[in-house]
């Protein structure tokens, strides 16, 4: 099964551990601000995923394939903005107290008129909360229910290198698809277990290491990842830029179009 990413050029004021195909790699960005997701945050977010000129570039997202025309997509954002972690660089490297994720971003679900689904995903840049990024699906919502419900008051997080996402908590890390299945198996691993395998992965990858020096994003490349993208036109305002003719354009930035699997682990 092809693993579809995102790069870190893409994701604005990230700092991924990886999936950046080198074509795509970029110098280490900030993790956006602020780390935690008060509920002033995500109004914040919430106003920036509602605004205007995003809603009429959902329009034409919703329309790139065909499937409704612009006039007809009629978006509209449902729910509130929720946070998104993913796994923590300072965990991977051991570092003391350091927390199994960290928030990246804050995600709003939009809908269009015929059904079709996407992620509004919020940080707060330099220029103030933007809209950096849209992608198919409703995997952050989706694995944010179901992590609830397989263990309340876990952390649900993704580990982007992967495209696995686990929810933790009690000292255990469980998984939530299938990607993490292969990676802890069914009945999940311990938060030490976990740690280890991950600091064997992408332990010499991190920012600031060789492997970062020689110029692949600060983070873990995948040889064989395909960050998938559709082609748009210009509209709502983002703080990032994506390489490559196949970026949807936003305000003379760009926006990277994931499409992620969608098997889940009940």
């Amino acid at each position: 099964m092809t693993l579809r990413a995102t790069a870190a050029a893409v994701l604005a004021a990230t700092a991924l551990l990886g999936l950046a195909p080198q074509a795509l790699a970029a110098s280490p960005v900030p993790v956006p601000q602020p780390q935690t997701a008060t509920a002033e945050h995500k109004a914040a977010a919430a106003r920036a995923a509602t605004a205007p000129d995003t809603l009429a570039t959902l329009s034409r997202f919703f329309a790139r394939e065909g499937k409704v025309s612009p006039t007809a997509a009629q978006p509209r954002v449902e729910g509130g903005a929720i946070p998104v972690n993913h796994l923590s660089p300072d965990f991977v490297a051991g570092r003391a107290g350091a927390s199994v994720a960290r928030l990246e971003f804050l995600a709003s679900k939009a809908v269009s008129s015929d059904g079709q689904q996407a992620a509004l995903w919020t940080a707060r840049t330099e220029a103030g909360w933007q809209v950096v990024n849209i992608a198919t699906g409703d995997d952050e919502f989706r694995y944010a229910q179901l992590g609830t419900e397989k263990l309340p008051g876990g952390t649900v997080f993704r580990e982007p290198q992967i495209d696995a996402w686990y929810v933790a908590g009690g000292g255990r890390v469980l998984p939530l698809d299938e990607d993490a299945v292969r990676a802890v198996g069914a009945a999940g691993a311990s938060l030490d277990g976990y740690r280890v395998r991950v600091a064997a992965a992408y332990g010499d990858k991190l920012t600031g290491s060789a492997y970062a020096s020689r110029g692949k994003a600060g983070g873990y490349a995948e040889a064989d990842a395909d960050a998938d993208a559709s082609a748009g036109a210009a509209g709502a305002p983002v703080a990032v830029v994506a390489a490559g003719a196949g970026a949807l354009a936003l305000g003379g930035a760009g926006v990277l179009v994931l499409r992620r699997r969608r098997t889940v682990v009940a």
